[in-house]
């Protein structure tokens, strides 16, 4: 992680070529025999920067690759999906405006995307994955201690938000995204790395209380936070998450007996006024198996980046997960 060295770009390694022709002229009357020989070697030009074509296969064999910085000698997959190259342009594209110094993770999870399916099958995000980074279901507070301190110390306003909210009716002019059958809603505050301003002004504490999370998601498509509703006698199916770059805090508000949520093959049951640190790029399930007139499962869903990532690799993955492209 952050173990790739800055290369210079094109136009500078032209001027270094050009440099060292004209000191090898200057240097060739003084230089004679094996001397002169072992010296000219270790200014050959092709040894000045090591550059590595980055373009697909299809590409080299028609000539129209570019070279940029090598960070693998591996090509990037011809037969790789529409959103992995999508993603590799993106990352490009990030690289020639900033850098690629601590790229190689991001490089690499994009080169491997498409053996995704030969993950394990309890866990598999179906649309990034970033190698070499630590997991479990679920992780300790320590993860974001700080975070979670925070949500928890703002569990009263946040619940009194969410009544208020809640009592005006589960409705779509309300701010409500109804997803099932059994009482399966979301109060969203931020869908997909975008703020739901109507929704941000109903709930102004709870808004103020993201704004202060130090790791809170907020500027990428792979970042939600909302209220999410699950009724009486709802199960949602095994499912996996997009990344196993976030982990999904979950602050409970109203927790009645009987609802679960397994990750991984763990089980585990929300508290209210309390947070869950889980990775929901594990295969999951979600139930409430109370009778039909128990009140429904409440939390506040909150996406916090994964402890592991680096900052070059948050900012890397802001760029190419931004809600604009």
């Amino acid at each position: 992680m952050g173990s790739d060295l800055p290369i210079p770009g094109h136009a500078h390694a032209g001027k270094l070529k050009s440099g060292l022709r004209r000191s090898m002229m200057s240097r060739g009357s003084s230089c004679a025999g094996t001397k002169c020989s072992a010296r000219s070697k270790l200014l050959r030009s092709d040894q000045i920067t090591p550059f590595i074509s980055m373009e697909t296969e299809e590409d080299e064999e028609q000539g129209q690759g570019y070279l940029t910085p090598v960070l693998s000698h591996a090509l990037f997959p011809a037969q790789a999906s529409a959103e992995a190259k999508k993603l590799y342009g993106a990352l490009q594209e990030y690289a020639k405006r900033y850098s690629w110094v601590g790229m190689g993770r991001i490089h690499k999870g994009l080169r491997e995307q498409v053996r995704l399916n030969d993950h394990s099958a309890i866990q598999k995000p179906h649309l990034f994955f970033l190698p070499d980074v630590p997991s479990v279901p679920f992780f300790p507070r320590d993860a974001h201690r700080h975070d979670i301190e925070v949500l928890e110390a703002n569990y009263p306003v946040i619940l009194a938000e969410f009544q208020a909210v809640y009592q005006r009716g589960i409705e779509s002019k309300s701010g409500w995204t109804c997803l099932g059958p059994k009482g399966q809603a979301v109060f969203s505050l931020y869908s997909a790395g975008v703020c739901v301003a109507g929704n941000c002004r109903s709930c102004p504490c709870t808004y103020r209380t993201l704004l202060s999370l130090r790791t809170f998601i907020s500027s990428n498509s792979l970042g939600s936070a909302g209220f999410w509703l699950l009724g009486p006698g709802a199960t949602l199916g095994s499912s996996y998450g997009p990344t196993n770059t976030r982990l999904r805090c979950h602050l409970g508000l109203q927790t009645p007996p009987l609802c679960e949520l397994v990750v991984g093959g763990e089980p585990q049951c929300w508290s209210e006024g309390h947070c869950l640190l889980v990775d929901d790029s594990f295969l999951h399930t979600v139930s409430h198996k109370g009778p039909p007139d128990a009140r429904p499962r409440v939390i506040l869903s909150v996406d916090l980046w994964h402890p592991n990532v680096a900052a070059a690799e948050r900012q890397a993955l802001d760029f190419m997960f931004s809600p604009d492209l």
